[in-house]
């Protein structure tokens, strides 16, 4: 099928774009490259037997998206554009919601005028909220959550589930991820944050090439087996995986579901960073500082509604993701060209 990814050049998006066209599907990718860059595009090209065509524009942009639709003879959309930094999101909450609820319903008028009603959104497992017993599972309720960033994950899953039960033609797919790392094992994609990365792995990964000094490690006093922070790490590979399998199915279903896409277990901060540091060679410097406020003990998936829904298991563990964000980063130590 012909697949529009909004967000293709991002880190997530650019990966899924692989194993879609690898999977024989078309892509279509909308990108305003706020986040990204367009050499990642060739990168894409490089790994895939057909390039996916292009246009730059925001998803607040109708006359553009209702372009694409005319000129492209869409099946089935995957929307992962939007802002995703949650401290930033505290600082400028109305630009966050500006550009991910509103484009959002800029993007569904855009499908619905083009007749096109599948769906799958990128979600996050901070629908859950700050109080949600763990493992997080499905059936949990959406609850408040820390940050207007998670907060506008929400409002679209709302949105969402509210116009598949008005119209019951839609077929829509909240995938709720957890903590995506690694990279393609090309070592030629991977994640490029811009400035000062606000996610653990590319941090470390930073600090290994040597752009940053040292990793900090926000609080060792947590009630867990070393008191660091456990998160549900996932091989972005494996999420990408998850996303074909998430259209493909949602092709043959109708209404609004939502799936976890993690692996069902934590690892620790100090775990990912001893195992940053064996596939490296040496030790990384570190340092403890404070808590960040909002941040959680622990956290991990049920992942067992994808795995018996959808068919979706990952595969790659934790010496692999971290081996493939060293080959990544230590191959484009300043990340992707500008070109």
């Amino acid at each position: 099928m012909k697949v529009l990814v909004t967000g293709g050049c991002g880190y997530i998006g650019s990966h899924t774009c692989v194993q879609l066209l690898n999977a024989g599907h078309e892509v279509v990718i909308v990108d305003n490259l706020f986040n990204s860059k367009p050499s990642v595009l060739k990168r894409i090209a490089a790994l895939t037997p057909e390039p996916p065509r292009f246009y730059k524009g925001d998803i607040r942009d109708r006359e553009l998206l209702d372009a694409v639709f005319r000129a492209e003879k869409i099946d089935s959309v995957i929307h992962f554009a939007g802002l995703k930094a949650v401290g930033e999101s505290v600082r400028i909450p109305l630009t966050y919601y500006d550009n991910n609820v509103y484009g959002t319903i800029q993007l569904l008028h855009a499908m619905r005028e083009a007749g096109v009603h599948r769906l799958v959104f990128s979600s996050s497992a901070t629908v859950y909220g700050e109080l949600a017993p763990v493992p997080y599972k499905e059936e949990y309720p959406v609850s408040r959550a820390s940050s207007p960033y998670g907060q506008t994950k929400i409002a679209i899953e709302y949105i969402l589930k509210d116009l598949a039960a008005a119209e019951p033609d839609w077929s829509i797919i909240l995938l709720r991820y957890f903590n995506p790392v690694g990279a393609h094992p090309s070592g030629t994609m991977g994640e490029d944050p811009q400035g000062i990365p606000n996610n653990l792995m590319p941090y470390i990964a930073q600090v290994a090439v040597g752009r940053l000094p040292e990793m900090l490690i926000y609080g060792n006093d947590y009630p867990t087996k070393d008191g660091t922070g456990v998160r549900d790490f996932i091989h972005v590979m494996d999420l990408a995986d998850g996303h074909v399998l998430a259209l493909e199915w949602g092709a043959g279903n109708s209404g609004c579901r939502a799936f976890n896409l993690g692996a069902g277990k934590g690892y620790s901060v100090m775990d990912l960073l001893h195992s940053f540091s064996k596939a490296l060679g040496r030790e990384l410097p570190y340092r403890f500082v404070g808590r960040r406020a909002g941040d959680l003990a622990a956290f991990w998936a049920d992942a067992s509604l994808a795995r018996e829904v959808l068919g979706f298991e990952t595969r790659r563990g934790i010496d692999e993701m971290t081996a493939d964000v060293w080959r990544w980063q230590s191959v484009n130590p300043n990340g992707y060209p500008d070109e």
